[in-house]
């Protein structure tokens, strides 16, 4: 029974899959050759595929842009005073509401650059904050 068990895992984890892998690894190869992979440390390589997922929350608003607002504009100073104490999650969840996701590339916060503009509508009471993802601009009403 062993060897019956051991052949039938074997078969499910490598042999049934061995030709598509084989495939699937000569066209990533071809696209990403193995020499420029070889460079990376492991944990390089992951950061620059998966991206950083630990923030330094702070230098994200230093490198805020603003648009039709300063840095010192009370709905600027209330912003940063209610994110600055949400939960790591919550944080993370604001991120993909900017940008799509919840991690940063491999460059890291230091060159993650983001706008906040006022939408400038009539009623800002009446508007809820929304994102251009594409743009990395929070359009905040006032």
């Amino acid at each position: 029974r062993k060897e019956y068990v051991d052949l039938y895992v074997n078969y499910v984890f490598n042999k049934s899959v061995q030709k598509p892998f084989e495939d699937f690894m000569q066209g990533f190869l071809r696209g990403c050759p193995a020499r420029n992979w070889k460079m990376f440390f492991p944990e390089e390589l992951q950061v620059l595929l998966q991206g950083y997922t630990k923030f330094d929350w702070h230098l994200l608003e230093e490198n805020v842009m603003y648009s039709q607002y300063k840095k010192l504009d009370q709905t600027i100073r209330n912003f940063w005073t209610v994110f600055h104490k949400l939960p790591e999650e919550k944080k993370k969840m604001f991120l993909v509401f900017l940008s799509g996701s919840d991690r940063i590339t491999g460059y890291g916060l230091e060159c993650f650059r983001f706008w906040i503009a006022d939408p400038q509508v009539e009623n800002p009471d009446e508007s809820s904050p929304y994102a251009s993802t594409c743009s990395l601009i929070l359009f905040l009403p006032r």
